[in-house]
């Protein structure tokens, strides 16, 4: 459930690594005049941990509930863009929280991921097998990215001014 009497993100994205949320939510926001508030910055200035240090010493059960509070808060306190990690729409408390919300699905394929991210920085997720990973990981969350999203984008081959301008004329046809 949403309040609808306290402050709301202008939009929330969500996708895959490699997608260019962080990217695209900076140029977003930019763009609006707002602030991008990026839950995954936001648990590792809170812990003062690396998201890959937390994965690796307390596991990823303890890093999702960390980033669970940071994206409710999120949800609930900011009134600019926000850009979601990856996984947390597969927390069905996030999920449920997304309702309501004007969520961006930033939709990526591998080649493009791969050569965004180089499947070559710390992504616990991904550190073996990087590609077949990112696959795997896809393949589990694909449905839930589109049934959230209340618009897809594209970001293949694409620059993130050009993502952004079809997300503000998408916004501004009350998409």
């Amino acid at each position: 459930m949403t309040d609808d009497s306290g402050p709301r993100p202008v939009a929330v994205l969500i996708g895959p690594p490699g997608s260019g949320k962080s990217t695209v939510g900076a140029v977003l926001a930019a763009r609006l005049g707002c602030r991008l508030r990026d839950t995954d910055q936001q648990v590792e200035a809170r812990t003062g941990r690396t998201i890959s240090d937390i994965f690796v010493v307390d596991g990823e059960p303890a890093f999702r509930q960390l980033e669970r509070v940071e994206v409710i808060a999120a949800l609930s306190e900011h009134d600019g863009v926000v850009a979601l990690g990856g996984g947390a729409v597969m927390d069905e408390q996030i999920a449920v929280a997304l309702a309501g919300h004007t969520v961006v699905f930033l939709d990526v394929g591998i080649a493009d991921a791969a050569a965004r991210v180089g499947f070559n920085r710390s992504r616990p997720l991904m550190a073996i097998n990087p590609r077949g990973q990112w696959v795997k990981l896809m393949e589990r969350r694909r449905g839930t990215y589109e049934r959230l999203a209340t618009l897809t984008v594209d970001t293949a081959g694409r620059t993130p001014e050009d993502v952004v301008d079809e997300i503000v004329g998408r916004l501004g046809d009350g998409a």
